[in-house]
């Protein structure tokens, strides 16, 4: 499986959907992250090896956007930095933020990345501290991954320690609540855009020959 993970600023995916990509990353699966303002924006420069070391830690190829902070558009260029490499990697899943968002960076990184995976069959878009109406129907178990989410956090030292949004215990605290409304002990929530569930089909030997006609018929149909 391939997966893209979309951020607005460093920092911005390990907080949405960083227990996600470390269960991709034990997976085997191949992670790409894509952070889209900076580096070269004339941001906070710490933040940029901070970056860095988090990919290294999913084992994640990571790209940048080359946006200016506080002024990502939503619109055409947008569009196109994260649709690139949803065709050049050929990603099969999508994480991006949720477009309700009150910071317009957010916004606008949902926004687009939104249009760029209109052809794309599972995209899930993550929460962060500043979602609103946020209302997730798709959860990721975390149990045994807290710590390890945390500690990818707490790599983006500078992030974390100018943002007083950003509090690990409060993460910890929302794994926790997420968890309950999923029934495990804790878990991530993404509010799905699209997510298509592709089951295998069952053999034809499973096949109750019992079933209605139109059913084995279109299986045969498929199986031919």
């Amino acid at each position: 499986m391939r997966v893209l993970a979309v951020g607005a600023h460093p920092g911005d995916v390990e907080l949405g959907c960083g227990g996600a990509l470390l269960a991709h990353r034990d997976r085997g699966d191949e992670i790409h992250v894509l952070v889209l303002a900076g580096p070269g924006d004339g941001g906070h420069e710490p933040s940029v090896a901070e970056q860095q070391a988090a990919a290294k830690r999913l084992g994640a190829e990571l790209h940048w956007g080359g946006f200016v902070d506080g002024c990502v558009p939503d619109g055409r260029e947008t569009v196109a930095a994260v649709e690139s490499l949803i065709l050049s990697r050929a990603c099969d899943v999508v994480y991006g933020h949720a477009p309700d968002d009150t910071h317009q960076d957010h916004r606008a990184a949902g926004l687009a990345t939104a249009a760029a995976t209109r052809r794309s069959r599972q995209v899930l878009f993550y929460e962060g501290p500043s979602s609103l109406h946020f209302d997730p129907v798709v959860y990721v178990d975390l149990d045994g991954r807290v710590g390890a989410k945390l500690d990818l956090l707490g790599v983006h030292r500078s992030q974390v320690a100018r943002n007083d949004l950003v509090d690990l215990s409060s993460v910890a605290a929302r794994a926790r609540y997420r968890g309950s409304q999923a029934r495990v002990g804790h878990a991530e929530a993404f509010a799905s855009h699209r997510f298509v569930w592709e089951l295998a089909p069952a053999p034809s030997s499973l096949v109750d020959e019992s079933a209605p006609w139109g059913a084995r018929s279109l299986l045969e149909r498929k199986e031919r």
